[in-house]
């Protein structure tokens, strides 16, 4: 009888060491997560290739513990409807042009300010380290986390009358730009005629002379098909474009520390992807319009544009708004 016990006791002790283990390895199991993310571009868009990339990079970096849903093309809406869904927590992450963060969240504006980078490569470095960090901040205000600061291109100058060469040449000239208060003033202040119409209206007024000039990446001339009419470019460098990955506040405080620490580190990787994409679109980009025609100018002066505004002094007419910060500015200036 005593060893029947024995016997019974030994098993009892195994078993319990066994269901020990066991639940041990659960409580070792990453709780897994699935969360939506979005960009409105189409599938062959940078920002849409960019979340599919950080897809596969956090499935990879969580080992499958947190999976992304990924939707594109319009389908969850515009920009300004699908930040306002990821703000209500509709949508869990949200890849879109940082213009669009401006109508909530003005401290971005300050990368709309002209001439703060010298090109695609030195905004990257700087707006996905300290200084980024501290422009996005305070987007928790508005129920968003920061992850990281994407490209969508800088800006140069396109015409169809005319070469730039100076900021001379752009005297009077009629060129197009975004519904933006900063592209009036700034054009304005250049010499030229800023003429304001959403993207959709480019082409005709090119073709119809409303609009002689655009100051788009040579990428987005061959993407959104407004290069017909176009016969000179030049690469001036005087606005940096951004595309910022934020996600739902309520969605990230579910997250344990170490899948927050995957989302926020994966989200850098995907936004050095998206800058490393246009700069090869670019190169595909200017091939095609080499082939329509149109003449480069790979070295225009781009200290008169700056002499022209006045240097850095330019910006101190927004010293008043509530987004000018002049420690992050001169930060951004002296990297």
């Amino acid at each position: 009888m005593k060893r029947v016990m024995l016997v019974l006791t030994v098993l009892l002790v195994a078993l319990s060491c066994i269901v020990a283990q066991g639940s041990n390895e659960a409580a070792a199991q990453p709780k897994s997560v699935q969360l939506t993310i979005y960009s409105p571009g189409n599938e062959n868009s940078v920002p849409t290739k960019t979340i599919i990339k950080y897809k596969e990079l956090v499935e990879a970096a969580s080992n499958g513990s947190i999976k992304l849903v990924v939707h594109h093309s319009g389908e969850l809406g515009n920009d300004a409807e699908a930040l306002q869904s990821t703000r209500m927590g509709t949508i869990d992450i949200i890849f879109a042009g940082t213009s669009g963060f401006t109508s909530f969240y003005d401290k971005a504006k300050i990368l709309d300010l002209p001439f703060l980078f010298n090109s695609a490569e030195d905004a990257y470095n700087i707006v996905n380290g300290s200084i980024g960090e501290q422009i996005f901040a305070d987007l928790g205000s508005v129920g968003l986390v920061y992850l990281s600061e994407g490209d969508n291109g800088m800006r140069h100058i396109a015409t169809t009358n005319r070469p730039i060469n100076s900021v001379a040449d752009v005297k009077g000239l009629k060129i197009r730009v975004p519904t933006s208060k900063m592209y009036l003033d700034v054009w304005s202040a250049l010499g030229a005629t800023p003429v304001a119409l959403a993207l959709n209206e480019l082409a005709i007024a090119l073709a119809n002379g409303t609009a002689e000039a655009q100051d788009n990446a040579t990428y987005h001339l061959v993407a959104n098909a407004t290069y017909d009419d176009i016969k000179y470019y030049s690469f001036i460098n005087y606005m940096w474009m951004g595309c910022t990955m934020a996600m739902n506040q309520k969605a990230w405080d579910k997250l344990s520390t170490d899948q927050q620490k995957i989302l926020k580190e994966q989200a850098k990787v995907a936004a050095k992807y998206s800058f490393d994409t246009i700069e090869k679109d670019n190169v595909t980009a200017t091939e095609v319009l080499k082939k329509a025609g149109v003449q480069f100018n790979t070295n225009p002066d781009i200290q008169s544009f700056k002499d022209k505004l006045g240097g850095s002094a330019y910006y101190k007419q927004y010293a008043s708004e509530s987004w000018y910060n002049q420690t992050i500015l001169d930060a951004i200036l002296a990297k």
